[in-house]
């Protein structure tokens, strides 16, 4: 939805924001630690963890738990990974925390977040009820699994306030309407933006004119997909690899735009099914520029790429896991009878008629060999995933950058060179190392619409893969495009204004109207599913681990504040599945009631 004026917006949603915070700075109130707090009590000293990109959210939360009776020590760090780093140590009692659904389903949602094993918990939630309700809700269809979902929100936050919702937030998206095409930008939900639909005002420039872009951080985590799942990465990851399925802007899964021409879900929702399409070729890079290989992408790649997300003993420093554990077995189907024998979930049809519908020419063989294939001719693949128990939403983990077909050969002899279990980072390189990209050795071969040819401390190039879907819809329109990278947005929006970046992906809330005034800039306010919430550090024999004391914390939030300061483009948040659940679960902001536990607190320390 394109708007231009702020009243026209309706939606809440959200983009990517991070955490808070600039120095290490200390702000106590009431006499600091040994005052008195407005439960009667010792003042009870909280050490709040952020970075500077968050840096008014910080300053607004340590207003709010002052005036609670907390004492307040504000640790800024200067970025995410500073932020990492002193999260790491313990030092901290709750920690600014942003989390996007980028695959616009809500296991992906709590899964991580909430759950024991959960890879993006540093607080150390451990409670079996919710991996209980996860795990549940996880095997129930859309029409089920709000219930249990709802269930699952009244437990985590209501009743044990695991966690300290802040808000949600719209995506923010601003572009040059002089130089780009604003009809062929995209402003997708979840999924990272679709680079191969960009074109420019003037087409002719689309082969020799490099599009801008920025993002705010410069140290990319990894190439391989599975090693990475931040901001850093996700929209270089998910233009550089195809996935063999596709999210719409809506977070619908389709086949449209990825490998797959077809998928079909058989009946149980523990089976599925991908035709490929013949059509997409790998790209490498010599000299930093892009080179076609004419080595096609295909099942072998499929099968290969999928088996290592899903097994964390495959992937050094496996990051997403949590997404991929749930298939049992990725097979290339060679039996045509098997698609026939086989019905589908949705159609009742078989697998084989749902399969085959609008392909270029029927069905007449499978192959397991892709050198062989020929869709024209009748010549398919096909791969077939099951899971372990029935579980509908792995398609959109699918559609996740993580997922992104890698070239066989090129990981296997790139990682044939040291043992996974034995991974020693000081000496040891493997496959998607941006260190050893950045140094000149750039030994990536990629499946998408894009290759990445070029990377810096200041920015990262990309050019236009020759062999992907070549004279479709799908083929890359801008030949040229390069990610600066600018880490305050005041500057990001500096360097917008001054013409040297020409899309703007997270306009800061306090600039939108100023650019809305300027006729040159389309401004886009849509749904994204982004949360801003704390993380509560109860591990180690913290003293957070007392409930009373979390929930003297999450009544002195007031989400009104915040919705205010950011000019109403976020909005009220109870958890990181607010934005996909509705559960009518509202923060309630009550001085008296957090002022009640906090006194329950500091009497049971006498």
């Amino acid at each position: 939805m394109k708007l231009r004026k702020l009243t026209a917006v309706l939606l809440v949603g959200a983009m990517v924001l991070s955490l808070a915070a600039c120095g290490k700075k200390s702000s106590n109130s009431g006499g600091g630690d040994g005052g008195s707090s407005s439960s009667g009590g010792e003042q009870e000293t909280i050490r709040l963890l952020g970075y500077s990109y968050y840096e008014s959210t910080m300053n607004i939360l340590r207003d709010q738990l002052t005036k609670a009776g907390f004492a307040v020590e504000v640790d800024m760090q200067p970025d995410y990974a500073s932020m990492v780093t002193a999260r790491d140590t313990g030092n901290w009692d709750i920690a600014m925390s942003g989390w996007t659904t980028v695959t616009g389903n809500p296991d992906y949602a709590v899964r991580d977040v909430y759950a024991s094993y959960g890879e993006y918990n540093p607080g150390g939630i451990n409670d079996p009820k919710i991996d209980e309700l996860i795990d549940k809700a996880s095997q129930e269809t859309s029409a089920e699994y709000g219930a249990t979902y709802k269930e699952l929100e009244d437990y985590a936050i209501t009743e044990m306030a695991y966690s300290i919702p802040l808000y949600a937030t719209r995506g923010i998206r601003a572009i040059n309407n002089t130089v780009v095409d604003e009809k062929t930008v995209k402003n997708p939900q979840s999924r990272s933006a679709y680079w191969e639909d960009y074109s420019y005002v003037d087409e002719s420039q689309n082969a020799t004119r490099t599009l801008m872009l920025t993002q705010v951080m410069p140290d990319l985590t990894s190439l391989d997909p599975p090693q990475a799942n931040d901001g850093s990465i996700n929209q270089l990851s998910a233009n550089i690899n195809v996935r063999i399925v596709n999210m719409t802007e809506d977070d619908q899964i389709v086949a449209d735009g990825s490998l797959s021409r077809n998928i079909s879900t058989a009946e149980g929702n523990q089976a599925f099914y991908f035709i490929l399409r013949d059509d997409c070729y790998f790209s490498r890079v010599e000299d930093k520029h892009v080179v076609p290989t004419d080595v096609r992408v295909g099942a072998e790649d499929v099968q290969f790429s999928l088996e290592r997300a899903a097994n964390q003993d495959m992937v050094v420093n496996h990051k997403t896991y949590n997404l991929h554990k749930h298939m049992s077995d990725i097979s290339i189907v060679t039996d045509v009878e098997e698609l026939k024998g086989v019905n589908d979930s949705d159609t009742g049809k078989s697998v084989f008629d749902t399969l085959s519908e609008g392909l270029p020419s029927e069905i007449q063989t499978l192959t397991e060999d892709k050198t062989q294939v020929d869709n024209a001719n009748g010549v398919y693949q096909v791969v077939k995933i099951s899971t372990e128990n029935p579980f509908p939403q792995v398609l959109y983990f699918l559609a996740h950058q993580s997922a992104g077909i890698l070239n066989k050969e090129a990981v296997t002899e790139m990682n044939s060179k040291f043992e996974v279990a034995s991974y020693d980072p000081t000496k040891d390189v493997c496959y998607g190392d941006p260190a050893t990209i950045k140094s000149g050795d750039n030994h990536l071969w990629m499946s998408g619409p894009y290759a990445l040819v070029d990377y810096d401390d200041y920015q990262v190039v990309f050019e236009k893969n020759p062999g992907y879907m070549a004279g479709t819809e799908h083929e890359a329109k801008i030949s040229n495009i390069a990610i600066k990278f600018i880490k305050e947005s005041a500057s990001a929006t500096s360097e917008f204004r001054a013409g040297g970046v020409d899309i703007l992906d997270a306009v800061n809330t306090n600039d939108v109207a100023t650019l809305q005034e300027d006729k040159n800039y389309t401004v886009f306010v849509y749904i994204r599913h982004a949360t801003t919430y704390c993380d509560i550090n109860m591990a180690n024999g913290n003293k957070f681990e007392n409930i009373d004391l979390r929930k003297a914390v999450f009544y002195a939030i007031n989400q009104d504040e915040f919705i205010a300061y950011n000019n109403d483009l976020v909005g009220p948040l109870y958890s990181t599945a607010s934005t996909l659940i509705k559960t009518d679960n509202k923060l309630e902001f009550s001085l008296e009631k957090s002022a009640e536990h906090l006194k329950a607190y500091q009497d049971s320390k006498k």
